[in-house]
């Protein structure tokens, strides 16, 4: 633990974002290709449907399985904290108590999931001819998503622990095998949307293994220990305020996958949810550095907090804002020169190479600008404050990006769909950087 101390509490910050922010960036850029290469091969491999079912399944999967993630957010929030003011005996409890919620509410929520697997597809935008292959693909990867949950709930634990490369090494892992069996299982196999799903279970299923591997390993400072999987209500009432604000913005996600999904199937058909899927994948993929400053910056920021050291909180602030942003401009840039490039790499598809790269370009208006949004809101939780974190990461997708999607269309039709990305980027930015400021100055650590 004292190794952990010395290096959040005193290494140089712009050297110790850079350490926290690169593993996590290579992480999600990893993760981000399994996504893009897997929707490659569906597409060139089964056909155009497979890009919109996927499109319309994983949303409803990576729902599920944010429930871990909200909690590995919220516990390692706590975990921070906790290790920062050498509240040793509470970072065990807290972690103890992450795994107890995870395995039990991931596993329900399958249940569930599958249970009434029909009407949720239905209801995430699964029509016409999308049905039939979203329904094979998503009664194979709904059996890995507990698995997916519990890897989503350690990886930001492993983060606040000092460990960004065995955090990466988690993302890595399962991309490699996906990728790996997709080329089986698709190509030479010959199975089809099953064997797509089937690489994307077993994936999921090599995450959450990983991740246990390191707990039970001698690498973790924190164990598992029976103990402390009994519930405590101060500390569950804590992981879920903290971790709500991650479940709540995923849900938020998924209602607008929902509202999406319907507005580009009634103005534009499943060829309208095929560009959106391309556009997701792109949006994943070219964003990585940027949020993988963001993760970087959580365990950063709790740690300091908790050590009451607002000097170094206000210096991870402008550090983490300054380096995402300069990345962002340089992301914008790469959208603009190649645009018509990227989205051939998906497709040969002639209305998809026409209708798509126009749609990409407006979708990525507003990129140089998301950071200090990302920030903003993670600052609030990593701090521990659940409430200003919630609405300021509900702000994009919740106040203006789901009204927007659903108003806009109908006077400009499909493009009035990717017209709403940049202005409710733009919107929710300006109102976090005036949140922020105000914040920070009423608590003495003012922005110069």
């Amino acid at each position: 633990m004292n190794k952990i101390v010395n290096e959040l509490g005193t290494e140089k910050i712009s050297k110790l974002l850079i350490k926290q922010a690169v593993p996590a960036s290579i992480g999600i850029l990893v993760m981000s290709l399994n996504m893009i290469v897997d929707t490659i091969f569906v597409g060139q491999w089964i056909g155009i449907m497979a890009i919109a079912a996927i499109t319309v399944v994983l949303p409803i999967a990576f729902l599920i399985s944010s429930i871990g993630m909200g909690i590995g957010i919220g516990g390692s929030s706590i975990i921070s904290r906790s290790l920062g003011s050498k509240n040793y005996s509470k970072a065990f409890k807290t972690f103890g108590n992450q795994i107890s919620l995870t395995l039990t509410l991931s596993v329900l929520f399958v249940l569930l999931g599958t249970y009434f697997c029909f009407p949720i597809l239905q209801l995430f935008g699964a029509n016409g001819e999308i049905v039939t292959p979203a329904t094979e693909y998503f009664h194979v990867i709904i059996y890995g998503v507990p698995f997916l949950a519990f890897a989503m709930m350690g990886n930001p634990v492993i983060r606040a622990l000092g460990k960004p490369k065995f955090a990466m090494y988690a993302m890595i892992l399962p991309a490699i095998f996906n990728i790996l069996l997709d080329i089986v299982f698709i190509k030479i196999f010959g199975w089809g949307m099953f064997g797509a799903g089937l690489a994307t279970a077993i994936s999921y299923a090599v995450c959450g293994l990983f991740v246990l591997g390191f707990f039970l390993s001698s690498k973790s400072s924190l164990k598992i220990i029976s103990k402390n999987f009994l519930l405590e209500l101060a500390i569950v009432k804590e992981i879920i305020a903290l971790g709500g604000v991650t479940i709540v913005r995923q849900g938020t996600i998924s209602i607008l996958v929902v509202v999406l999904n319907y507005t580009l199937f009634k103005y534009g058909g499943e060829i309208s949810i095929a560009i959106y899927g391309i556009i997701n994948r792109v949006m994943m993929f070219a964003l990585f550095p940027v949020l993988g400053v963001t993760q970087g910056f959580l365990p950063i920021a709790g740690f300091n907090y908790g050590a009451k050291d607002t000097k170094r909180v206000k210096e991870t602030i402008k550090t983490a804002i300054l380096y995402g942003t300069g990345v962002a401009l340089l992301i914008f840039f790469c959208i603009v020169l190649f645009t018509d490039d990227v989205v051939r790499v998906f497709t040969e598809n002639c209305e998809l190479l026409l209708k798509t790269p126009n749609a990409l370009l407006i979708a990525f208006l507003a990129t140089p600008v998301i950071t200090a949004q990302l920030i903003g809101s993670a600052y609030f939780q990593a701090v521990g404050k659940a409430w200003p974190a919630l609405w300021l990461t509900l702000l994009k997708q919740g106040v203006f990006l789901i009204p927007l999607v659903y108003i806009l269309p109908q006077f400009y039709g499909v493009t009035g769909v990717w017209v709403s990305f940049p202005i409710a980027d733009i919107l929710a930015t300006s109102i976090t950087v005036l949140y922020l400021r105000r914040e920070l100055n009423k608590n003495l650590i003012a922005i110069d």
